[in-house]
């Protein structure tokens, strides 16, 4: 039971470090708009914006 929960937790450790990460400067507005757009979807603001680019690509590939 164990080595499964730990087995998970690596999976879950090695997806995390295959996400590239970048620096976004954001207007305080914007920011104020997309915070309260997270809560609203109960995301984080880094979720909301991972969400927002993906639902964009997606639109773009259609």
């Amino acid at each position: 039971m164990e080595q499964e929960v730990l087995q998970k937790e690596k999976v879950l450790k090695d997806k995390e470090k295959s996400k590239k990460q970048i620096l976004l400067r954001l207007s305080p507005s914007l920011w104020n708009e997309l915070a309260a757009w997270a809560e609203d979807d109960y995301r984080s603001i880094n979720g909301q914006i991972e969400y927002l680019l993906a639902e964009c690509v997606r639109k773009r590939k259609g």
